[in-house]
Order: C-alpha cells, then structure tokens, then sequence
C-alpha cells in the first residue's frame, strides 16, 4: 500500500488524535476502496487477529438495515458500508419492487455506532431476483470530499461525509439476473464507473460534479472493478477485463492502449492484479482461467506480451500477489491455489476440508493470507508456496457472507447479511 496515515477525530472538545497504524515499512492508510485503496487486497505487513468468534476477538458488532455483497470501506473516523431492503430479502417473504430500497450506512470507527444512513428509492422496473448477491454488491469509494455509490440503474450518487447528497449521475438502465458488483474507482478528478450491465460502457464522471467526461463502449459480460497500475515505463494504466479480453485505457481520457485475448469465453468478475509492470487475470469456469501481461504495450499484445495462460482460475474471487506467487481461493471448489507468476505454474492445489463456498477476494496482511466463506468461516494461510492452515475462525449470524475483508489498523472489517464486525484491537 501507498504511505499514508489514518486518521482518527475524537468530538469530545477540540480534541484531534492522529493515530498512525505501523506496519513495518509502509503506513496502513485508509482502506478506502473496493480491495483497499490501490485495489489489490493488500494491507502490507500490519498484524492481524489469527483467532476469533462470536464472542471473542469481537471490539463490536453493529446491527444493518439489510443484507448487502458489497465490502466496507474507511475513511477518517467513518466506516461506510451498503445495504438493501424491502424486497427480495433472504429470509423475508414479500415485498414488491416499490418496497425496494439501497442504503448507505455510515458507521463511527471506534465505537460502531451508527451516525447517520441514507435511505434511496430505486428505479424501476428492477430485476424480479438477483442470484445470489442481492440490490446492494458494490463496494463504495470515499476521499477527503466524501463516498460515492453505484447501485446499478439506479446510478451513481456522491455524498460528503454528513451524509448530504452532493450529485447523481445515470449510467445506463439495463439490468442483469446477476446485478450488478463493479465498484467505483476515485482517480484525480474522477469518478470511473464500469457499467458494463447498465450499458455496456465504462464512464469517466467528474468527481466533484458527476457530469461525463469520457466514455468507453462494446464493454460486455464484465462484472470486474478497475484497477489502475503503472507499466514498467511508469504510464498509468486502467485495466479492465471483459469477455475475451482483457484492456488498458488512460484514465485521463479513455484512450486504448492496448488490447490481449484472455481466451476465456466466460463473463469476467475477478478483478486483476498487478506487480512490476505485469497484470494477473483469473476468470472463467473452464478451459483457460488466467493470465499475465507485460503492460505498457500498444495494439493488440496477445503474441507480443502475453506472457503465460493458465487452465487454474476462478469464477468470482480475486487473487492477491505476493513475492513472485499468486494466492486465490476457488469459490466453488473449496481449493487453495498458489501460482508461480513467472510461469503460471502450479505450486499448489490444496483442498481446504470443511471451507464451504468463498465470494469473498483473498486478503494479503502481514504474510498471511485470509480467506472468507460465505458461511462467515475464515481460513488462514502463509503467503508462502507451501499450504498450511495457520487459524480457522467461524462468526455464525444466521446471515451470509458475500462481502469481502476490510482493514482498520490492525482490526479486520467484514459484514454479513445482518451486522458489521470489527475483528481484534478491543
């Protein structure tokens, strides 16, 4: 992770205590996006809890309006999550489209009390069931100006950190059986939307106004959020992958840098991970399900820099990268993958007895590597070739688990359908 500090604000007087979290040689700063504020599902070399449940290890557990797939994010002293309600709740019979509603929780950081929520209406029609994930599965982005959130046709709305509407923007009105999950990227001055389901598009949105600055188009079956990296030349580049392909843009203006066949014929919702100039994709269900690419290329790369394919992927979960391996979790196989990145080899294929069904993207902390079931189990490995399971924990709530971890210093952030967790540091 980039340096930085998080800063936590005490209203008791004029009191303002800025907590820095060591970990080693970086800061944990806030982890203020979808997989932490560079996307990559690393929190560097800070410690996390190893141990807990229900009633240990636990600092506090907040009570939310709704079930939601989207992760929590951390901003100053606020934690920010979203839910849904009124319709198609697991658990709940009945309700009707009208009923529906997405809403934005802001939570204090210390404490867990709620200080304040956003109730939004939807636009209609929505779908009549979304499989699996629900109305609310992208994650928001917040910075020093305040969070943004995507609920699909419904739009993308930018709130300060009052919790005051700032501005909406309608992205498309196209809906999908699976909803919708690509969370939105703060860059500069923009917002980037990748509205693939709304309208087959990725969208650049002024972040202080939420008017169109640019736009991409033919961006189809990707359910993925944009990552953007330097090439080994330093350009940045926003890659996303879709259908066949996987694409840099400049963030800047939507230009296309380049293009590489995936070879993978499915949908695309894993999102990429990067290190030294080369992008890690997983996707798909069978056939080829991952590959490397040397960025900073022009055109189509496929013969030119692409650099390895691998039949091992996966369908939902995203891997993390660390020193020459890549780490995931097969979300229906409930097996471990480590791959060397060089060769896109094997390095293990580990078999996890009684892990259950994993959405959630691995998380990549102090070493270790933390893998979320949708049972509320998680399971802890070295980030290293060898499998070894070094901590199993399990929080049963009744609901499920399709968010992915968060961190707060050296506290792990996670929601299930019925409450958010702050894990360790009571």
């Amino acid at each position: 992770m980039k340096s930085g500090k998080s800063r936590r604000v005490f209203c008791g007087g004029l009191v303002l205590l800025l907590v820095a979290f060591s970990t080693g040689d970086c800061q944990c700063e806030d982890w203020s996006a979808f997989r932490g504020a560079d996307g990559q599902g690393n929190a560097g070399k800070v410690e996390l809890p190893l141990q807990w449940g229900e009633t240990e290890n636990i600092a506090w557990k907040t009570e939310l309006p709704g079930p939601g797939a989207s992760s929590p994010v951390v901003h100053g002293r606020h934690i920010y999550v979203t839910c849904y309600s009124g319709f198609f709740v697991p658990g709940q019979p009945g309700g009707t489209q009208a009923d529906l509603r997405r809403h934005l929780v802001c939570v204090e950081r210390i404490s867990g009390k709620v200080l304040w929520q956003r109730e939004l209406e939807a636009k209609l029609p929505e779908e009549e069931r979304i499989r699996d994930h629900g109305f609310a599965a992208s994650t928001p982005a917040c910075d020093e100006a305040g969070v943004v959130v995507f609920f699909g046709k419904t739009g993308v709305i930018a709130f300060d950190h009052e919790g005051h509407e700032k501005w909406r923007a309608d992205v498309g009105s196209k809906t999908h059986g699976w909803g919708s999950s690509a969370s939105p990227v703060l860059h500069g001055k923009l917002v980037l939307i990748n509205a693939s389901v709304e309208s087959e598009s990725l969208r650049a949105l002024d972040r202080r106004t939420g008017r169109e600055v640019w736009s991409v188009e033919g961006i189809k079956e990707s359910w993925n959020t944009p990552v953007i990296a330097k090439s080994a030349n330093g350009r940045e580049e926003l890659l996303l992958a879709m259908q066949g392909s996987l694409r840099a843009y400049n963030p800047e203006t939507g230009e296309q840098y380049w293009t590489c066949k995936t070879d993978i014929t499915w949908y695309m919702v894993p999102s990429v991970v990067c290190s030294g100039g080369t992008v890690y994709c997983l996707g798909g269900r069978s056939g080829v399900a991952g590959l490397a690419v040397k960025m900073g290329g022009s055109g189509d790369v496929t013969d030119s820099r692409r650099l390895w394919t691998s039949m091992k992927g996966s369908n939902v979960t995203s891997p993390v990268f660390h020193d020459g391996h890549l780490y995931f979790m097969n979300d229906n196989r409930e097996i471990a993958y480590c791959l060397s990145a060089e060769t896109g080899e094997v390095v293990y294929e580990q078999r996890v007895n009684r892990a259950g069904q994993v959405y959630a993207s691995a998380l990549l902390a102090g070493g270790r590597i933390y893998y979320l079931t949708r049972e509320g189990r998680t399971i802890v490995v070295p980030a290293a070739p060898k499998f070894e399971e070094l901590g199993r924990s399990d929080l049963r709530d009744g609901g499920q688990f399709n968010g992915s971890f968060a961190v707060d210093g050296g506290r792990l952030l996670v929601r299930s359908d019925r409450y958010l967790y702050a894990i360790g540091g009571k």
